[in-house]
């Protein structure tokens, strides 16, 4: 698939095939583009909490309060580990270079997802603590987004856009 069209097929599908699985492979696949995404100084701040369990998957839905997280067969949590960046960069590391990073992380997890035929939505709207518990994710580590990933069992419509003539300025 070419870049553009892994680009346009990308959606936030949140109804997923329960027949089908996700392999280690890719999984693997995945996480090996999440670790290339570009980071702040060569820090590579990011860490992943690879959740496939049933009770795991169902702890972590409850954390989040979005049931419907359970139904993909694996979801992968981004977290960051923020020490490194406050040492290099001090605020604006921990704040801001940390957050990027993981987030450039999440992005290439999503499209190396359409590319393999996946589906994923990226969820950041949790309890950082709740889901800590949940995972047993120790501070400072810190879940920065959620990731369920499967095969999809919707036909997500391409989402609205503003027109670039509404975000964009040139100078």
């Amino acid at each position: 698939m070419e870049f553009s069209e892994v680009i346009a097929r990308r959606r936030s599908v949140r109804h997923f095939n329960p027949k089908l699985a996700v392999s280690d492979e890719d999984v693997n696949a995945l996480l090996e583009a999440a670790v290339t995404a570009p980071t702040a100084g060569n820090i590579q701040p990011w860490r992943f909490v690879v959740v496939r369990g049933l009770p795991a998957r169902e702890r972590l839905a409850g954390a989040l309060h979005q049931k419907w997280a359970t139904g993909a067969p694996v979801t992968i949590v981004v977290c960051v580990d923020p020490r490194p960046c406050y040492a290099r960069y001090n605020d604006r590391g921990e704040r801001l270079y940390a957050i990027q990073d993981t987030a450039a992380a999440v992005q290439n997890i999503l499209l190396a997802a359409v590319d393999r035929g996946l589906a994923a939505c990226w969820v950041g709207a949790f309890d950082e603590n709740a889901v800590r518990g949940a995972l047993g994710i120790t501070a400072p580590i810190t879940p920065i987004a959620i990731v369920p990933v499967g095969h999809s069992a919707e036909a997500a419509g391409r989402p609205a856009r503003r027109p670039l003539s509404e975000v964009t300025t040139w100078l």
